[in-house]
């Protein structure tokens, strides 16, 4: 049986497609190559083969550039944009235009070659969210950025061109669309019913339990309704919030969600290669009817999408996803499944 639903945060249809109905074992990882971190650059004892760090969480001892840091934050070696160009808006006939200006940094988030995220503790993925706030806070202070995009690609078929685990922070001089689209979806529906359309989510959710994957007292993972992906993933706050730098008073909390997430994701599915995203609010800057409303209405959140099933051409002839799990069974997959110790 097929149906189709709308996301009612983007109004897009998803094709749920459950006679093509997939388990967890009927998904096979993409082989990986073997790992040589004798000439990986984010290993110990090559800080010289990076850019300079612009942050790092390391001993007070220990100098800049230098081993025996725990995170480590460098800007990307070959940037999509770049903080030391001007910005310069002009037009080209009807095409707008701007310089290359913006920022591109890596999360280096372990020293350790082989410990991808699901890894880490729960302190060491604690430490890690304060490294990704204190950055986006930092390039907030700068007006000419309208937004901080944080991903992680695990694998190379998620995008990946290091194995070493690290993350990427992408800062533009605009809202990117994707982004903007939520913004309008979620202000359209605070317009219509006075309520945040994310905190609807959570309360649906809450009340059907059907996609819930795991939750804590402060923050809630569950497989969205309208899932675009199989296994695909979200966390939100339950406090209603704008800016993912404002849950600083809910980091362990957020650490854990995280860390369980994850671990059931890569229990249940042997390891798939995925994308994260964070999600959160745009650099907020006077302006005479610049989201007035965006206060209320938007709610920042992480997705995490297994790279399990490729895009064709009806998904970008019509912007439909066709996803051949249904959310319900993914999410049940992942409250049973239990992640080895260690």
């Amino acid at each position: 049986m097929q149906e189709l639903r709308k996301d009612p945060v983007m109004e897009r249809w998803v094709i749920i497609s459950t006679e093509r109905g997939k388990r967890p074992s009927d998904f096979k990882p993409e082989p990986e190559d073997t790992p040589n971190p004798h000439e990986c650059p984010f290993c110990p004892g090559n800080e010289q083969i990076t850019p300079p760090e612009i942050a790092a969480l390391r001993p007070e001892k220990t100098s800049s550039n230098s081993p025996g840091w725990k995170i480590r934050v460098v800007g990307n070696k070959f940037p999509a944009l770049s903080s030391e160009t001007e910005l310069i808006k002009q037009g080209r006939g009807m095409y707008d235009v701007m310089t290359g200006f913006g920022a591109h940094e890596v999360v280096i988030e372990t020293p350790d070659h082989l410990r991808q995220l699901d890894k880490l503790s729960v302190e060491e993925i604690r430490d890690l969210i304060r490294v990704y706030q204190d950055r986006t806070e930092a390039l907030y202070r700068d007006v000419r950025f309208r937004y901080v995009l944080i991903f992680r690609n695990e694998g190379k078929q998620a995008g990946a061109s290091l194995s070493h685990p690290h993350s990427q922070l992408i800062a533009t001089p605009v809202t990117p669309i994707r982004v903007k689209s939520e913004l309008l979806g979620a202000e359209a529906y605070f317009k219509l019913r006075e309520r945040c359309v994310f905190c609807d989510i959570i309360a649906h959710e809450k009340e059907t339990g059907l996609r819930i994957v795991f939750e804590n007292d402060a923050f809630i993972s569950f497989c969205p309704f309208a899932s675009r992906f199989p296994f695909e993933t979200w966390i939100l706050p339950k406090k209603h919030e704008l800016h993912f730098h404002a849950s600083r008073d809910r980091i362990p909390e957020m650490a854990q969600v995280l860390k369980i997430t994850l671990e059931k994701l890569q229990t249940a599915l042997s390891r798939p290669q995925y994308n994260f995203v964070i999600h959160t609010g745009p650099n907020l800057f006077p302006r005479r009817g610049y989201w007035q409303t965006i206060h209320d209405d938007y709610h920042w959140h992480i997705e995490i999408m297994p790279r399990l099933t490729r895009v064709a051409g009806f998904e970008w002839g019509t912007g439909f996803y066709i996803n051949p799990t249904a959310p319900e069974d993914a999410a049940k997959y992942l409250r049973e499944a239990k992640p080895s110790a260690g």
